[in-house]
C-alpha cells in the first residue's frame, strides 16, 4: 500500500502540487491545488496510471474551487436548457458539485466539451446524475444519505483501500480456492455463496426464502468480521433481502453492486420489514441496518474492474434478468482462478433487455441458476407470448371486463408495462397500485441499464414507456372507485402470488364477475392462492378489514401466460454455457429444485462435456 503511493508521488509532475492523496477502495484520488494540473492533469498522469494498474482521479482541493454561487450561476449558464437541470448541490469533502438533471447527455455535451467547460471554469470535478422521469422517494433518500455521511464515507473508503491494496503473492502450485454452499442449492430460495482463498473471504448473495429461511451463515469457518467483501447479482429478495442483517451483526465491510440494484434492494428490504411488522412477525433486522447498507455499498458499473481484496478483482457484467443484474466474475491471483456467478440471468432477448452477456476471457468456474432447468421447462417465444397477452386483454376489453394482473414489483411489471406502452393504439386505461410504481420510478432514474433498442426510444426519440400517460398511478383510496367503474381498464397489482397486497383486494372485487380477467403472468408457488387458482379452486377462504371469515366465489375468468420470465430457460441455460467465449473447466449448479439443478448438470455433462454437478447447501468445494 505505502509502496503504490510512494510510487505514484515519485512519478508526478513537479507542478501537481498535491494537497492530499487517499484511495477511495480500489481508486487512487489526488487532491491538487494547482489549477493548472486540475484541468490538465489526466492527460499527464496515463503512463503513471498504466504502469501502477490503479485508476487515478484529480480532484481540486476546496481552496482553488469557485464559490458555490458562482458555480451554479456558471453551471445554468453553460448547460442547455432542455437538460432539464433539477438540482446542484456540492459535496466540498470530495471537491464534486453535482448536478442532477433529467437529460444528463445534454450537461456533457458532444465529445464532453459542455462537462470540460464546467469543469475548468468553476474549478469542481462535475458529477452527473439522472432525475427519475416519475418522482422517486426512494432514489431520493438514497442520494440525500449518500451525502450527508460523505464524511464517513470518505474515511471508509480509504480504509478499504488500504486493506485491498496490502500486497499478496498467490502461488500457483500452492494455493487454494474453495466455495461454500450456504443456501440456494438444490432449491429455489435464500441464495448464499462464500469464496475462500487463504487470503480473502468474498460472499456473493445473501437472501431469504419466501418461506422466511434463512442462509447457512453460521458456519464455523465464517466470521462476518473478517469477511472482505460482499457482492450482489441483484435485487430480489431471495438475492439480498438477508443482506442488512449482517450489517445489523457485525459485518462492516463493503457491498458490491450497481447503482440500480442498490435502489432496488432499498425498496425490497423496507418492504419485507414492513410487511413482517404488519403481520405481527419479528423482521430479522430494523430499517437502521438498511441504511448501514446503503452507507457501505460502493456501486459499480458494467464493464468496470475493481480489485475488492487483495488480489481479488471484480467485474460486472449485464444479466438481463431485473434492472441492474449482474453477473458476477472474480479474478483470484495472478491467473490463479476465475470464478463467474451467475445469480439469475435471460440469455434471450426481451423487452427491457439484452441478454446474458457472454464474452469473458477467462473462466474456470461457473455457477449457473438451473430455476428452469428441466428438459421440460422449455418457454414459447416471445413473439408467441406478446400475441396471447393482447388476445386475452382484448378478449376482455371487448366483453366491457377489467383484467387483473398480479404481478412481481420488479422485473416483471415493469416488463408489461413496456410491452403495453410500446402498442401506439392501445385504448385502454392501465391502474397500477402498489410497490409497482416505486420500482418503476427507480428504473426512470438508470435507464442505461435497458436494452439498446429500449434506450433509442427513450433518448432519441422520447418514447418512454414508463412515463405513458395511460399508466395511472392508484392511491388505496381510489380502488373501490376502479372496481365499481364499469369501464374496462387493465390492473397491475402486488403481490404477484395473491399472498397479500393491493392484487389482493382487487380480487375480491372483480372475481365474481365472470366478464373479468385474472391473468397470471409469474410463477406461483405451492400452497399460495395464486397456485389454488391454478388448479381450478372456484373459493377462497380470507378475513376482511373487520376480521371476519370472507370468502371469494371466483367466477372470473382465469389465464395463465407462459413465457414472461426473466429467468433462462433449459435450451438458453445450456446455450449460455455453450456460448461463453472462455470454456469452463466446471459448473456448479444451484437455484432450482433438486430434480432440476441435478437435471441440468447431467446434461451438462452430457452435452457439453464440461465436469458438471450439484452440490447441497453446507457442501465445501475446492474448486483449484
Amino acid at each position: 500500500m505505502v509502496t503504490i503511493l510512494k510510487e505514484l508521488h515519485e512519478k508526478l509532475p513537479d507542478d501537481a502540487n498535491i494537497s492530499e492523496v487517499n484511495f477511495e477502495a480500489s481508486e487512487i484520488v489526488l487532491y491538487t491545488k494547482s489549477k493548472e494540473f486540475f484541468r490538465t492533469g489526466e492527460d499527464k498522469i496515463k503512463e503513471i496510471v498504466k504502469d501502477l494498474k490503479k485508476r487515478v482521479e484529480i480532484r481540486p482541493d476546496l481552496s482553488i474551487c469557485q464559490t458555490p454561487e458562482k458555480t451554479k450561476e456558471i453551471i445554468m449558464a453553460t448547460v442547455p436548457e432542455e437538460a432539464g437541470v433539477k438540482d446542484i448541490y456540492f459535496e466540498p469533502e470530495l471537491g464534486k458539485v453535482i448536478i442532477e438533471a433529467q437529460k444528463p447527455g445534454l450537461i456533457i455535451g458532444k465529445g464532453g466539451e459542455t462537462y470540460r467547460k464546467i469543469k475548468n471554469e468553476t474549478l469542481w470535478l462535475p458529477k452527473i446524475e439522472r432525475a427519475p422521469a416519475i418522482k422517486s422517494d426512494i432514489v431520493r433518500a438514497i442520494r440525500s444519505l449518500l451525502h450527508t455521511e460523505l464524511a464517513y464515507r470518505k474515511k471508509f473508503l480509504n480504509n478499504i483501500g488500504q486493506k485491498i491494496n496490502v500486497p499478496v503473492e498467490y502461488d500457483k502450485r500452492k494455493d487454494w480456492v474453495r466455495i461454500s454452499t450456504l443456501g440456494a442449492f438444490r432449491e429455489v430460495g435464500r441464495s448464499c455463496v462464500l469464496v475462500q482463498t487463504e487470503h480473502a473471504r468474498i460472499m456473493l448473495d445473501c437472501g431469504v426464502d419466501v418461506g422466511g429461511t434463512f442462509p447457512y451463515i453460521n458456519i464455523p469457518e465464517l466470521d462476518l468480521e473478517k469477511l472482505d467483501a460482499l457482492c450482489l447479482s441483484h435485487a430480489h429478495v431471495d438475492h439480498c433481502g438477508y443482506i442488512p442483517y449482517l450489517y445489523e451483526n457485525g459485518y462492516k465491510g463493503p457491498l458490491y453492486c450497481t447503482a440500480a440494484t442498490r435502489d432496488l434492494m432499498v425498496l425490497l428490504c423496507l418492504d419485507y420489514v414492513e410487511v413482517a411488522q404488519k403481520e405481527g412477525k419479528e423482521a430479522p433486522y430494523s430499517k437502521k441496518s438498511i441504511e448501514k447498507a446503503v452507507k457501505h455499498t460502493i456501486a459499480l458499473d458494467y464493464g468496470e474492474v475493481s480489485d475488492i481484496a487483495p488480489s481479488i478483482r471484480l467485474t460486472l457484467q449485464p444479466a438481463g434478468h431485473i434492472l441492474g443484474s449482474s453477473l458476477v466474475h472474480l479474478h483470484i491471483g495472478d491467473g490463479l482462478h476465475n470464478i463467474l456467478y451467475t445469480g439469475d440471468y435471460k440469455y434471450g432477448p426481451t423487452k427491457l433487455f439484452d441478454p446474458a452477456y457472454t464474452d469473458f476471457q477467462r473462466i474456470e468456474t461457473v455457477i449457473t441458476e438451473a430455476t428452469y432447468g428441466s428438459a421440460t421447462s422449455i418457454m414459447p417465444s416471445r413473439r408467441d407470448v406478446e400475441q396471447r397477452f393482447f388476445e386475452i386483454i382484448d378478449k376482455t376489453m371487448a366483453k366491457g371486463g377489467k383484467i387483473l394482473i398480479p404481478s412481481f414489483a420488479v422485473g416483471r411489471a415493469q416488463e408489461l408495462i413496456a410491452m403495453i406502452g410500446q402498442r401506439k393504439d392501445f385504448p385502454y386505461p392501465v391502474y397500477v397500485e402498489g410497490m409497482v410504481w416505486d420500482a418503476t420510478a427507480i428504473h426512470t432514474a438508470y435507464p442505461e441499464y435497458l436494452s439498446r433498442r429500449l434506450q433509442r426510444e427513450i433518448f432519441h426519440y422520447g418514447n418512454n414507456p414508463f412515463t405513458n400517460e395511460m399508466f395511472k398511478h392508484v392511491e388505496p383510496r381510489e380502488r373501490p372507485g376502479i372496481i365499481d367503474s364499469t369501464d374496462p381498464a387493465v390492473i397491475i397489482a402486488t403481490s404477484g402470488m395473491l399472498i397479500g397486497g393491493p392484487s389482493v383486494e382487487y380480487l375480491k372485487g372483480l372475481a365474481p364477475d365472470p366478464k373479468n380477467t385474472l391473468m397470471f403472468v409469474g410463477y406461483q408457488a405451492e400452497g399460495t392462492p395464486g397456485r389454488r387458482i391454478q388448479k381450478g379452486w372456484k373459493e377462497l377462504i380470507g378475513h376482511g378489514a373487520d376480521g371476519r371469515t370472507r370468502v371469494t366465489n371466483i367466477e372470473m375468468e382465469v389465464e395463465t401466460l407462459s413465457g414472461m420470465s426473466g429467468h433462462s430457460d433449459r435450451n438458453q441455460l445450456i446455450a449460455f454455457i455453450k456460448n461463453l467465449s472462455c470454456r469452463p473447466e466446471r459448473v456448479l449448479v444451484n437455484h432450482g429444485e433438486q430434480s432440476r439443478c441435478l437435471e441440468l448438470a447431467r446434461d451438462i455433462k452430457r452435452y457439453l462435456r464440461i465436469d458438471s454437478s450439484a452440490p447441497k447447501n453446507l457442501e465445501a468445494v475446492r474448486v483449484k
